[in-house]
């Protein structure tokens, strides 16, 4: 009978070795992906927004390789690459919504004939859409002799976040509690009828009517939009 054999120095460095090697060489194979969208946009009526990525991608990714879409809503969007492959963006279209949901699914080929994907993070993004302002100010000429019913002017409001948006209520109050301010506000009523419809994207347009040329005062709206519940437009009628 043979005594054993006790395996070499370098045949130990090997087998220490080789787990390691095999771990580095799995690294190798990853690609990093940084989605770089900001997390809010002011909202538009187009509707485009941008979704941006960085990518790096280990040495055992073939070159060029790496495609990048933006999943989100049953929809598939293809980023495009810039000529280093490592920034990718697109246009992502929403219409009257107050967010979308966004994932990146990287797909890309190893030296050899594998390939591999990833969809990152494991939940989507909700990308934040904010209304625009509405208008803070509206002047109005009131010159020569008042037409019947008064001079009249108009605020037009515009919501994009929601399908619908309703006016529910409106008023003007004085700028301040004194006697002129007071009778100044009084001289403004809202001439359109209540409650006022707009569309999402179009104008909606809120008549107001004076019977003093130097009326003023702070028109405050009262709508069923979760994100513009009030708001205050500063309106004056100004002789010419």
């Amino acid at each position: 009978m043979f005594p054993a054999r006790r395996p070499s120095l370098l045949t130990t460095r090997y087998i220490r070795i080789a787990p390691l090697a095999a771990a580095l060489a799995l690294c190798a194979c990853d690609v990093q992906v940084q989605d770089t969208t900001p997390s809010s946009y002011a909202a538009d009526g187009i509707g485009m927004y941008v979704v941006s990525a960085r990518v790096r991608a280990d040495s055992l990714v073939t070159p060029g390789s790496v495609v990048l879409f933006a999943i989100g809503d049953g929809k598939k969007l293809p980023l495009t690459p810039d000529p280093g492959f490592s920034e990718y963006r697109g246009l992502y279209s929403v219409r009257c919504r107050d967010s979308f949901p966004v994932q990146l699914l990287a797909a890309w080929r190893l030296q050899g004939l594998r390939s591999a994907h990833k969809l990152l993070p494991a939940e989507p993004r909700q990308i934040r859409l904010l209304e625009p302002a509405q208008p803070r100010e509206a002047t109005f000429a009131s010159s020569g002799k008042p037409p019947k019913g008064g001079w009249q002017g108009s605020v037009a409001f515009r919501f994009v976040t929601v399908p619908l948006a309703r006016i529910t209520a409106a008023r003007v109050v004085p700028a301040s509690s004194s006697p002129a301010d007071v009778a100044a506000a009084r001289a403004i009523v809202v001439a359109t009828p209540l409650p006022l419809e707009a569309d999402c994207g179009a104008y909606a347009q809120l008549r107001l009517a004076a019977s003093d040329p130097h009326a003023h005062g702070t028109l405050v709206i009262e709508t069923d939009h979760p994100g513009v519940p009030r708001w205050q437009t500063q309106v004056q009628f100004v002789p010419q």
